[in-house]
């Protein structure tokens, strides 16, 4: 059953398309375009990394921002950290909502269904989370440091903050996500009697992304990691790497079950 699935999502991840250009109806001007009623959703339910999904399911902060990302042209903003904000922003408002929505990447089948299943309207067009990630974000940014601050709503995903990220922060917020993450021990942890980095799998299945940018995963880790002393070590020693199991459990409350999606 694992292969089918697999094999369902390079299909599906090959078939698929992501919008170059937007239309959006009844259009709203980049100026006129704000993550702040998202910024207070997030402030108002987060604790700690833990969602309260029921909460936001009841307040209507989350909807507004949702119409709000479907009138707006991405492309149309000017910067890079804009734009860059916009799309991490916007991925985790939609992983939120497909949650919302009874979807859930906990087994095998909800993972195809939650990150390919499952279309979100953006900018008058529509595209799924994996597209949005790995097409949008990793594609066209090049920026490793996204991959500590979108969160799919499972435990052993960064822990989702209680803010947006925002253009003009948006390099700050960008490493302390990262150093949040990277020296979490339940994320991370450092062996340095027995020289053994057990990393989170995010460094294995993207790890070219950290490769490319550091020239070796550890390099990447290591300039993230708070011990000088163990940033001294990991630079000096020979570390084997080994990774963590992914814990695909939900990262908070549990929505209402009446909300429940069957299969499709």
């Amino acid at each position: 059953m694992r292969w089918i699935i697999l094999t369902l999502v390079v299909l599906a991840a090959g078939c698929s398309t992501v919008p170059m250009t937007f239309k959006p109806a009844e259009p709203i001007l980049p100026e006129q375009f704000s993550h702040k009623i998202f910024d207070e959703l997030l402030d108002a339910h987060v604790r700690d990394g833990a969602v309260d999904y029921p909460a936001i399911q009841s307040d209507d902060r989350l909807p507004i921002y949702l119409s709000q990302l479907n009138r707006v042209d991405p492309n149309a903003f000017m910067t890079r950290n804009e734009q860059l904000a916009f799309w991490i922003n916007a991925y985790n408002a939609f992983a939120i909502k497909g949650i919302l929505d009874g979807y859930s990447p906990i087994t095998y089948w909800g993972r195809y269904r939650y990150f390919i299943g499952k279309d979100y309207r953006i900018g008058g067009e529509t595209i799924n989370l994996y597209d949005l990630e790995r097409q949008v974000l990793i594609k066209q940014f090049r920026e490793p440091l996204m991959h500590f601050a979108i969160v799919c709503a499972s435990m052993s995903c960064p822990k989702i903050q209680p803010w947006t990220y925002e253009p003009n922060r948006l390099d700050v917020q960008l490493d302390r996500a990262a150093r949040a993450f990277i020296n979490d021990p339940t994320r991370n942890r450092f062996d340095s009697t027995k020289k053994v980095a057990s990393l989170s799998m995010i460094f294995k299945w993207f790890g070219d992304d950290f490769t490319e940018a550091a020239g070796s995963v550890l390099t990447y880790v290591a300039r993230y990691v708070n011990d000088p002393e163990l940033v001294q070590d990991l630079m000096q020693s020979d570390y084997r790497i080994e990774y963590l199991e992914y814990d695909w459990n939900l990262n908070g409350i549990s929505p209402e079950e009446q909300n429940h999606v069957g299969p499709s």
